[in-house]
């Protein structure tokens, strides 16, 4: 009789849903899926539905209505722990178990889940005596491990327990600390170069350099927020993750930067003006009443571009917040951290057109030639970031200081007077303060030659490649170690370390030995990861840690070494990986939810995240407790 019944009531339900009409408005419920754990060290899926006001929609085993169920695209679901539950309590309605306004359901999963995980939700919806047809909503999941999962749909916000305006105050500090960074400060000798041969009234001149930072945060903000836009429309987050890996770390926008710089320095010691064509100018004129804007657009360009070396891990997290759902908070943080890194630069700009109030002279074309030399030797970084992400092997660590080492010895030589340029005027002896400045800068050719031995110049490390590619270290018999064979790779790890380039490799072996894997995501052209390693991991208590009591492994997330065919990656959208780098950023990203470079993490054997991410930081005491943590 039961049977009959449950029978006759499914067909009047039937008959309802094939004339009710879906909502005009959507679908009747909206689902928000994210990963969170569980407290026993295990993870679950939570899928979240928000349901259209006066609708209700059947829970896991209604009595009549169409459940609630999940289907999932991998082929193998031996990663799933029981069935699917619901976590919200349901409502008895009409003898039957509904939820109204929002309804949760969760799923547990074990070590076996896949980094991402994709299916479909079909649910039925009613309203009173009428139900719409079965709907579905696809989905995708980022998973980093069971203990620690990165949910794909929750605000960045939530995940690191930053409210926003910790979020806006932290992108506020970056934006300045960028100051200093290897690629963006180059960009300081410039600005007041350029600025120092503009021409006009002071007034002009302080309108220029106020057009100057409107032009750099526009540069910042604009782009970005159009693909913080786009990436929440198509998810394209690693088209836009490699667009980026591409400006910072392929050959060919780090030749340009290079040859920028160096056409520069040539500018600046008198060899020939630069100036923007007639056309350009005078179009930029017609339509903006102010002479100079386009030389001043050009420079905020070039700015931006040269600088994502160091802007780009910043950029990176603000994209990665977007395609986990977000979209105000990462604009916002960018427009703060576009501000900030604009008003130093603005100030410099400002300051120039201050000088023009007081005499000029031969002391201003000193000023233009020594800015020069710094050009010279700030330029080669871009030259050894290509060099070391295709292994070019022609600027390495001695070359690079003894360039470094040239240039300065001949800026000193020109400060105490022994050659001048032809804009120079000879004024026939040496002042107090060209004298103390030749000083300074001999100190530091002096500092740099122990470089050229094996010292480690922690001071500048993040200027320089690193020290795997040192030829000759006085006092050591022993090479660096390369790392255990990955195939087309032939990288040497920094401080002699040994390890692996791959984590299933690093995996493996930490099983065999029973040691948590030490995770470094990197690149050859990080400058943070060079200082991190210089002034950090040189720390004699770090060392010994890294080496005795982990299994190392090092991802370089911008090597350009071509795969073989049968090692190339396929994501989620189609798109095929073939090289090294753009695989292990494909990694860090789905995996372990990071797309900034230094990061560190630690793993059990097992592939489970003990602690980390651990990011940019000097404070050795607190990276010797991380590493500790492990135990």
């Amino acid at each position: 009789m039961r049977s009959k019944l449950i029978l006759s009531a499914a067909a009047v339900l039937f008959g309802a849903a094939v004339f009710a009409q879906a909502p005009s408005d959507g679908p009747s419920a909206r689902w928000k899926v994210s990963v969170e754990e569980t407290g026993d060290g295990g993870s679950k899926i939570v899928y979240t539905a928000t349901i259209s006001p006066g609708l209700h929609i059947y829970g896991l085993n209604p009595e009549i209505g169409n459940p609630v169920e999940v289907e999932y695209s991998e082929a193998d679901l031996s990663f799933l722990d029981g069935p699917l539950e619901e976590e919200s309590e349901p409502e008895i309605y009409k003898d039957d178990r509904v939820f109204f306004k929002k309804a949760v359901f969760s799923q547990k999963i074990n070590s076996n889940a896949p980094s991402t995980v994709s299916g479909t939700i079909t649910w039925q919806a009613c309203e009173d005596e009428s139900c719409y047809p079965p709907e579905d909503q696809e989905f995708k999941v980022i998973v980093s491990s069971p203990a620690t999962a990165v949910p794909e749909s929750v605000p960045a916000s939530e995940k690191s327990g930053k409210g926003i305006w910790a979020l806006i105050l932290e992108a506020i500090l970056w934006g300045f600390a960028m100051l200093l960074t290897p690629c963006v400060f180059p960009m300081v000798p410039m600005t007041v170069s350029f600025f120092l041969k503009g021409s006009g009234s002071p007034a002009k001149g302080r309108f220029n350099a106020f057009m100057y930072g409107f032009f750099i945060v526009l540069l910042y903000t604009v782009p970005i927020c159009i693909i913080i836009g786009l990436t929440w429309i198509v998810g394209g987050e690693t088209v836009t993750a490699d667009i980026f890996n591409w400006l910072a770390t392929h050959w060919l926008p780090n030749i340009i930067f290079f040859i920028v710089f160096m056409v520069f320095a040539l500018s600046f010691f008198g060899a020939f003006e630069i100036t923007l064509p007639s056309s350009w100018q005078n179009a930029s004129d017609s339509k903006t009443g102010k002479k100079g804007l386009g030389g001043v657009f050009f420079m905020a360009l070039t700015l931006v571009l040269v600088s994502f070396s160091c802007t780009g891990p910043i950029v990176g997290t603000v994209l990665i917040q977007s395609t986990q759902g977000e979209i105000w908070t990462p604009m916002v943080t960018m427009l703060a951290f576009s501000v900030a890194f604009a008003l130093p630069f603005t100030l410099l700009a400002l300051f120039p057109s201050l000088l023009k109030n007081m005499k000029s002279g031969g002391w201003l074309s000193r000023v233009k030639a020594v800015l020069g030399f710094i050009e010279l030797a700030l330029g080669l970084k871009f030259l050894s970031v290509a060099d070391q992400t295709y292994h070019w092997g022609i600027l390495d660590r001695p070359v690079y200081l003894a360039l470094w080492i040239a240039i300065f010895t001949l800026l000193a030589l020109y400060l105490l007077g022994v050659f001048r340029f032809k804009q120079d005027e000879d004024e026939g002896h040496v002042s107090i303060v060209r004298l103390i400045l030749a000083t300074g800068v001999l100190a530091f050719v002096i500092y740099l030659v122990p470089g050229m031995f094996g010292a480690p110049l922690k001071a500048i490390s993040g200027y320089l490649p690193p020290m795997e590619t040192q030829d000759f270290v006085l006092g050591a018999n022993a090479k660096p170690i390369e790392a255990n064979p990955s195939p087309g790779k032939d990288i040497k790890l920094p401080l002699n370390l040994q390890g692996y380039l791959s984590v299933d490799e690093g995996l493996e072996e930490a099983k065999r030995t029973g040691k948590p894997v030490f995770l470094d995501i990197t690149g050859h052209g990080c400058v943070n990861c060079r200082e991190m390693e210089a002034r950090v991991w040189s720390d004699p208590e770090v060392l010994s840690r890294l080496k005795d009591d982990f299994v190392f492994v090092a991802l370089y997330n911008d090597d350009k070494t071509r795969l073989p065919e049968d090692q190339w990656v396929r994501t989620e959208s189609g798109k095929v990986l073939k090289d090294v780098g753009r695989v292990n950023s494909y990694i860090a990203r789905t995996r372990f939810g990071v797309n900034a470079q230094p990061n560190y993490f630690i793993l059990s054997p097992e592939g489970e995240i003990l602690a980390g991410p651990r990011g940019y930081n000097l404070d050795i005491p607190g990276f010797i407790e991380f590493l500790d943590s492990a135990k």
